[in-house]
């Protein structure tokens, strides 16, 4: 494990919580992907852009010495940049679950990953 933590900025406040770099590389994988599913999205909402096919949601889980989950449907959004996403970060004494920008929770882990190397 890294010894530096994920920081995770919210929409009032941060959480902090040790996070491996593969773990993060992973998470970027799947953020980039809904990226892509929100701009689909996004894309069909404009005149003339035709019938919105629904786009599956991101359902990210890691385990570690946390359990960190972010849920975010790319349906409801009208653009990347609105979206926002679900977070739970919990262990055995505390449970913390609050919305988080998406736009946000990418840059925090782009800085994590740059950090790690």
């Amino acid at each position: 494990m890294s010894s530096i933590p994920l920081t995770l900025n919210l929409i009032e406040g941060s959480v902090s919580f040790s996070f491996s770099p593969q773990a993060a590389r992973e998470l970027k994988t799947a953020t980039d992907q809904l990226m892509d599913r929100l701009k689909a999205v996004a894309a069909k909402l404009t005149p003339g852009g035709g019938r919105v096919t629904p786009q599956p949601p991101l359902e990210y889980r890691y385990t570690g010495e946390v359990f960190l989950e972010i849920f975010c449907n790319p349906n409801i959004w009208p653009t990347p940049f609105a979206a926002k996403v679900l977070l739970t970060v919990r262990n055995i004494n505390i449970r913390l679950t609050t919305e988080a920008e998406l736009t946000r929770i990418i840059e925090d882990i782009n800085q994590y990953l740059e950090q790690v190397g």
